[in-house]
């Protein structure tokens, strides 16, 4: 063994881990010991036969295609910043060198810096780099150096805000890599003071500009016409910097108690006022957006805001392709802050149903929404099943089935509600049940580009809870059957099993009509996608909504007989009784079924014939393949026992018989 070789392989840093997490906070500089290797490398290449590759082991053809060339500018994201002429300066040599300061700020440069720092914040929440965009802004890197109040107290309001956003984004999971990005860079978000601290800070500078408005108000006007438009201005910046530090408040205040374990003690209307005054002080904020100082110019005339650099955690970037983000406008953010806020509203009203099935429904309306990643996170916490506590979330299920169908083995009035291997069998598909409704909830939080394939993938659990749930009701039937043989015979089938099928057909549903909000069909395919649609999606799910309604008609008549048996002796209750007209459940989605059934059926005649006709254009069928594309879009499908799927041959069967 050759003695000038290492006795072990030398880290690629000569950074001890130890010592990164020990001063990750407070870093210091370091003194590195690189030693040039390029000669030796140069040598030990030379003696290389032409044709050999030295490479590691798991290094393939892939990662050799997909390598970034480092030092090229089309493909180094870093040589981004080597091309600018000017410096870019950190915050301690901006201070150094004069280009930005640390008091005696005027309100029109404090309106201008708050509002584009929202603007950065909105588009970390598209998706951009917390590098390339919130931390752009130079007084986040030492908020502990500024000597203005406001300043100092919106600079920490916004770190514990991101910090806070973070949280809640990772806690509902429900983001993928193109909705958001959770890497820190191992920025400092203020962890040193605590959440009530910042709040108090805020409501400090709150206080102070409020004396400010009103000595300003006090003092006596002057004959001059100049003089009162001073004033009317520097009243005007006095009261727009306020609005912006009270929103940055009662943002970070609401999303702090919304969605955790406070926000189910406190009722729906304290929880909206918050976003209700948001609402209000963005209105007031939008008034003074006109009192904005004008950006400055850089040496290569690039046009930049006072306190922010675009190219300043160039170097945090990863080795990639070179991407420029677009950060949002001022006059954009207010547009975007109003929809947040709707929607936030939205979530609070939605929070005061009771139903789970009214949940669920809300929060499906809510996803095909346009809601950002932040609104769908807090929907997700907020409504989800998992989060309530103890039995909550199964009773919310049995619930469910008594108001879908009222099966036997949930009504107390049945003599073997209370048998052991009934309660049994019910609260395993209970449990059952509650795991693949939670999965549901799940996907209804993520972007509905990628709802569509989750959608195919939960298909499977409830597959397998529509399966146990009709094993559950056959066993339950001859349970009913042996504890009274000589009774009435009590049929127990199509119940928890028709509640499976009803959500299993819904989601079908979804799928399907997804492709035509994303725009994944072409049109000489539309023919059996509303075929199936309406031949068998939308015709099951009429015929699972009409037996659940016979089976709540057939639970209110045993009801009212059992309540006249009670009352049989008592002839004057019986004879001044009056019959009460049933409130149908199912009857609004009944019709609506229906109409949507014919609906379908009209268009699908409809494309056919136009089709038939030759006015819809129809690929060559030398390189065209209908059976391959009928498969390929109702694949998955193919898991789903009941309904059963239909392959494109009885398509083509249904076709014949049709048209015969």
């Amino acid at each position: 063994m050759d003695d000038n070789l290492p006795a072990e392989t030398p880290s690629c840093s000569p950074v001890p881990s130890q010592y990164l997490e020990e001063n990750c906070f407070n870093p210091t500089p370091l003194v590195y010991n690189w030693v040039d290797v390029t000669e030796s490398f140069k040598e030990a290449c030379n003696t290389l036969e032409s044709g050999v590759l030295v490479k590691e082991q798991n290094f393939t053809l892939y990662e050799a295609m997909s390598a970034i060339e480092m030092m090229d500018p089309k493909m180094d994201s870093w040589m981004i910043g080597q091309k600018v002429k000017r410096k870019i300066l950190s915050f301690v040599d901006s201070i150094e060198q004069g280009v930005i300061k640390l008091d005696d700020f005027t309100s029109d440069e404090l309106i201008l810096m708050m509002d584009h720092c929202h603007g950065c914040i909105l588009s970390w929440l598209d998706g951009q780099s917390l590098a390339q965009t919130v931390f752009t802004f130079l007084y986040l890197h030492e908020p502990t150096e500024i000597k203005s109040r406001c300043l100092k107290a919106f600079c920490f309001g916004v770190l514990k805000l991101c910090d806070t956003i973070m949280e809640k984004i990772d806690k509902a999971r429900v983001f993928e890599e193109e909705d958001f990005q959770l890497l820190r860079y191992r920025f400092k978000f203020a962890c040193e003071l605590s959440t009530t601290r910042v709040i108090g800070m805020m409501r400090e500078v709150e206080d102070e500009y409020g004396r400010l408005i009103r000595s300003t108000k006090s003092k006596p006007q002057s004959a001059n016409a100049d003089s009162d438009d001073e004033v009317n201005k520097l009243l005007a910046g006095y009261d727009g910097v306020l609005r912006r530090i009270k929103f940055l408040r009662l943002f970070l205040q609401s999303l702090t108690c919304f969605g955790g374990s406070k926000m189910s003690d406190l009722p729906a209307q304290n929880i909206s006022k918050g976003f209700v005054q948001m609402a209000e002080n963005l209105k007031i904020m939008k008034k003074t957006a006109p009192l904005h100082v004008d950006t400055t110019k850089s040496d290569d005339n690039q046009s930049l805001v006072p306190g922010f650099e675009p190219l300043l955690n160039q170097r945090l970037l990863p080795p990639t392709f070179p991407r420029y983000t677009k950060l949002h406008s001022i006059s954009d953010m207010y547009d975007i802050y109003e929809g947040i806020i709707e929607r936030l509203l939205l979530i609070t009203s939605g929070a005061q149903g009771n139903s789970f099935q009214g949940i669920l429904n809300f929060v499906t309306q809510f996803s095909r929404s346009n809601s950002c990643v932040l609104t769908r996170s807090l929907a997700q916490i907020h409504f989800t099943p998992a989060r309530l506590p103890g039995n909550q979330a199964v009773d919310a299920i049995r619930d469910s089935l008594k108001a879908f169908n009222a099966p036997p083995c949930l009504s107390i009035r049945n003599a073997f509600y209370l048998q052991p291997n009934v309660k049994l069998c019910v609260e395993t598909f209970l449990s059952q049940a509650l795991m693949a409704m939670v999965k549901v909830f799940q996907v209804y939080g993520h972007n509905y580009a990628r709802q569509r394939e989750k959608l195919a993938m939960i298909l499977e659990s409830l597959t397998v809870l529509q399966e146990y749930g009709d094993r559950c009701d056959a066993e339950i039937s001859e349970m009913m059957k042996r504890f009274d043989p000589e009774g009435e015979p009590v049929n127990h089938l199509a119940y928890l099993g028709g509640w499976s099928l009803y959500h299993t057909l819904k989601i079908m549903i979804e799928y399907v009509t997804s492709g035509f909000v994303l725009k994944l069909y072409s049109n000489h395919e539309l023919h059996y996608i509303y075929w199936y649609l309406s031949e068998v999606l939308l015709n099951w799910l009429l015929q699972t909504l009409n037996r659940a309604d016979s089976q709540l008609l057939y639970d209110e008549n045993m009801n009212e007989q059992a309540e006249l048996r009670k009352t049989r002796s008592n002839k004057k209750s019986k004879r001044n009784k009056k019959k009460t007209v049933r409130d149908r459940e199912h009857a609004r989605e009944i019709t609506v079924t229906q109409a949507w059934l014919a609906l379908g059926w009209g268009t699908f005649k409809a494309i056919l014939g136009f089709t038939m006709a030759g006015k819809l254009s129809c690929p060559d069928m030398h390189f065209d393949n209908e059976s391959i594309r009928y498969e390929h879009r109702f694949a998955p499908f193919y898991c789903v026992t009941t309904p059963p799927y239909l392959t494109y041959k009885q398509y083509r069967v249904n076709i014949v018989v049709l048209f015969c």
